[in-house]
Formats: C-alpha cells, structure tokens, sequence
C-alpha cells in the first residue's frame, strides 16, 4: 500500500495512477467575488450586548438558511492550540508508512482510520491521505507523534465548546428554547469525528480530485486549514472558492442539521481541488449525536399541511454506514430517506 504523500516524494512525478484520474472533474463555474462569505463574530455571541448577540444570532440563521456555511472569528480556540494542532498532524503523516500503517484499512467505527483515496472498494480514488480518529464520547489517539494526543485533547475539547454555542445560537434562530438541540440531540455525549486530510501537490490537477462534492452527514463540521486554499462550497448554484480569515474556522451545516429542521436549514455540497505546487492540510471536527439516536424533524418544526416531514427517522450509527458504504456524491446520501 502506498500514500498519495509517499507517491509525491519519490520524486519527479510527471502524471499521476489510473486511479486517480476521475472520469468528469466537476466544472468550476466559480461565483462572481462580490458575494461575500458570511462571518460570525463569536464573541459578540458569548459577551456582547443583548443587541449584538440578538444580531448575531439572527446573521447565524441567515447564514444557515442561505449558504449552510460561514466563518467565524474571535472565537474561543487560542490561535496556538490551533497552531500546534496543524503542526501535529503534520508530523504524523511525516511518519515512516509502517508507523502509520497499523491504522490503514480499518473498520468504519473502529477508533482511528488512515488511509488514501476514500473507499478501497471503489475504482477511483481520490488525491488525499486521511486520518480519522473518534474523539468523543471515548477519545483516542494514534501512538506518535507523542504530542498529538495531548494537543489534540485539547483542541477537541475546544471545538466542542464553540459548536455548542452554536447549537444553542442555532436552537434560538429557529425559534425553540436554547438548549434545544444540545438536549434533543444528547451532544454533551455525541459523536466528535476528527478528520485531518492532506492534500499534497498533484502534477494533474485537471484531471483529479481531493474530495469530490458531497456533503457532510453531521449537525455541523467545524474546520480549520493550513494557508493553502482548496475549498470550494456551492451558492446560488455555483461555486464559491473559499479563502479563510487568518485564525478564523469555517463551519458548515451537515446533513443532520438538514433533518433535524425539516428542510429548513440545508446541507451545504462542497469539494476540495487541488493544486499542483503546495500541500494543503485541513482539519475538520464532525460534530453530530449520540451513534445510537434516531434523528427525525424535531416536532416544533413540523406542521401536517405546511410543513409536513421531509425525511424518516434514521440512527447516526446507520446513516454513517449508509454514506461510507456507497458513493460520495452531492446530498445521494440524504435523497435516501426522503419522504
């Protein structure tokens, strides 16, 4: 087995394997520059006036009524956690192929996962290594580099206290009580899924892709990444290139939240291009419900002649296997269980 990193490093690569090279790139018809991404000012949600948090939790519901993404700043993560939580899963895919490989090919639920592409059993795959690690409820770890399970403990931990803040701005958007969701969906014992993805420099960038459109199938995924742009969301049906603020994170809504609201807050479909002169690295933190709950459109926000169900009830646990097993394709996932 070898990693698309390892693939890159020997050395005068002037095309890339049958594998990677997907039949139809997805066009970049990108959007005109004068939309501007929304950006949440988190610290006028936790310690503003009443107006400001009033304000910026109405911005937090436009934002995910619109775009099912923004990006926020002045958050509670300190910019050298977020530092050190690059530098760390750096380091480990900088580790010789037999450390890491002790991880490589492993179950979907099992605790830590790395690997290349995104399902073995497919033909294509994609121009990525991965590292997949289930943080909470139980944290895990992988051995070296020795550093990362306490840096990334800590920056776990962090990105969990942000998303609830959301979760309760969110709640609030929506017109229910605060605690709503973190309640409803038992997230102060949830599922946090930590997902590093490295992109190294692709010498076709044309004819390959680190992660095609999908969307994600959490509440939300909160994400930060190296200085190496790559990541594109679609608005208005085009697509939009994604350039952070320095120490900022980008948090985007999954297809969870989509259910939970009964349609009214959607999923947003995104992908990863490549390039072919710098290593991108991202770190995302999938955060969703307990893997045993059965997650419907909560009550309030159903009406039989209005706002009847869109989706059925399904577990966490099943709707992850549904979406790992099969083709990551757009929301092909979520038109599963659509009523």
């Amino acid at each position: 087995m070898f990693s698309v990193k390892g693939l890159v490093e020997k050395g005068s690569l002037t095309s890339i394997p049958s594998k990677f090279v997907m039949a139809s790139v997805p066009k970049q018809d990108i959007l005109s520059e004068v939309e501007v991404i929304p950006t949440i000012d988190f610290s006028q949600l936790t310690s503003g006036t009443p107006d400001q948090r009033s304000k910026v939790i109405h911005d937090i519901g436009s934002a995910c009524r619109e775009w099912g993404f923004f990006m926020v700043i002045n958050h509670s993560v300190p910019k050298k956690v977020m530092d050190d939580m690059l530098k760390a899963t750096e380091s480990f895919f900088d580790l010789a192929e037999d450390e890491k490989g002790e991880y490589r090919n492993k179950q979907l639920f099992d605790p830590i996962r790395y690997g290349t592409g995104f399902n073995v059993s497919m033909e294509k795959a994609f121009w990525r290594d991965y590292l997949k690690v289930h943080v909470h409820p139980h944290f895990n770890a992988p051995h070296k580099p020795h550093e990362f399970r306490e840096i990334s403990q800590e920056y776990c931990k962090r990105a969990r206290e942000v998303a609830s803040e959301l979760f309760r701005a969110i709640s609030i958007s929506l017109g229910l009580e605060g605690n709503y969701i973190n309640k409803a969906m038992e997230i102060g014992e949830g599922s946090q899924l930590l997902v590093v993805n490295l992109y190294p420099p692709c010498p076709k960038p044309e004819i390959a892709i680190g992660l095609p459109p999908h969307s994600d199938h959490g509440l939300l995924t909160l994400l930060i990444q190296n200085e190496v742009s790559g990541l594109q969301v679609v608005h208005k049906g085009k697509w939009v290139t994604i350039s952070p603020l320095p120490n900022s994170i980008l948090v985007n809504t999954g297809d969870h939240m989509e259910i939970l609201t009964n349609g009214r807050y959607k999923s947003v479909v995104h992908q990863a291009v490549v390039n072919n002169k710098a290593t991108r690295l991202s770190i995302g933190t999938a955060h969703g419900p307990t893997l045993d709950k059965t997650v419907r459109p909560a009550p309030e926000l159903v009406d039989g002649e209005s706002f009847p169900p869109a989706y059925r009830g399904i577990t966490y646990r099943e709707y992850m296997e549904v979406q790992q097993s099969n083709e990551l394709k757009g929301k092909s996932c979520l038109d599963r269980i659509r009523i």
